[in-house]
């Protein structure tokens, strides 16, 4: 898969642990990834799997339900035959759901040279109404699955290298989001984290990278909706949306050219950039503002049980 996504330094266009010419227009390398790719059974997740997928020689797709995987492999290996698709159901949040991902890359003496950090969780409404269990999930799932599956893979892929990991990180990491304090925390830290990683493992053959969506066409928000249904997502869907396939397009092309993070579209862009040149205080102002404006127009329902 080509992206045509060209890196920031005009002598060269570098693909994961290559570098060629930037003049060169004959089509990049035959890179053949064997990714593992967590939260695959629907949104991001299954579309990294069908734009890697002829790419690829195997991948193992990761998350909890076992009939949304089965589904997804089949349809895979239905347009491409000779792909080798492994399912392993597992919760990456869990010591055990990680432990069973190592014992399915074992067993199926599989090598990854690609790790897709795609799983999360967030939760619509304020911080005092959160359930302490909603509260927990999110940490544990884009936290600390995310690191401790990192830290437990990080041998392989560098056994693997040239070999890259991507974070599916949020362009709500940018900033404190009332009404969703927690998941944008958490995204925070998943960019802040891909940095950090990606400049320790610059030399050793490990490209690390982040892409930051805004809200997409996902079943992020049904899962995020509170029980009873009467929260309103107000993560904004309007010029800062983006499809599926372009997000993950955009995410793959950072990887290859070695961007540390990516904003998909024009419109994360933009505002990724204003976040980050803004006042606090002014951002404080803003997000006050439009809080109570929403409060106003869809107030809060009770505490979760």
């Amino acid at each position: 898969m080509r992206t045509g996504t060209r890196s920031n330094n005009p002598p060269t266009q570098s693909l994961i642990g290559r570098t060629v010419p930037s003049e060169s227009v004959v089509p990049a390398p035959s890179l053949r990834f064997q990714p593992i790719i967590t939260g695959a059974s629907a949104g991001l997740g299954v579309e990294f799997a069908r734009q890697l997928a002829p790419r690829s020689t195997r991948m193992l797709l990761v998350a909890r339900r076992a009939e949304f995987l089965t589904v997804v492999a089949a349809d895979l290996q239905a347009q491409w035959p000779d792909l080798d698709v492994v399912i392993c159901p597992a919760d990456v949040a869990t010591e055990a759901g990680r432990v069973a991902i190592s014992s399915s890359l074992e067993r199926h003496q599989f090598a990854p040279n690609l790790l897709i950090n795609n799983a999360g969780l967030g939760d619509y409404g304020s911080f005092e109404t959160a359930s302490a269990e909603r509260i927990q999930q999110q940490i544990d799932v884009n936290i600390t699955g995310l690191v401790m599956l990192t830290h437990r893979l990080l041998p392989q892929l560098k056994a693997q290298r040239p070999s890259g990991i991507l974070n599916v990180s949020s362009l709500a990491g940018t900033i404190p989001l009332p009404e969703m304090a927690i998941y944008a925390a958490t995204k925070a830290f998943v960019t802040s984290f891909t940095e950090a990683l990606r400049i320790e493992l610059l030399d050793q053959g490990v490209t690390v990278s982040a892409v930051c969506p805004g809200p997409t066409p996902t079943t992020f928000s049904a899962v995020a909706q509170r029980t009873g249904g009467q929260d309103t997502n107000r993560s904004g869907q309007t010029f800062l949306r983006m499809p599926n396939d372009a997000v993950v397009a955009q995410g793959l092309a950072a990887l290859e050219h070695q961007q540390a993070t990516i904003y998909p579209g024009w419109g994360p862009t933009i505002a990724s950039q204003f976040f980050r040149l803004i006042p606090r205080w002014l951002m404080r102002r803003l997000l006050t503002r439009r809080l109570h404006k929403d409060r106003a127009a869809h107030p809060s329902p009770p505490k979760s049980p």
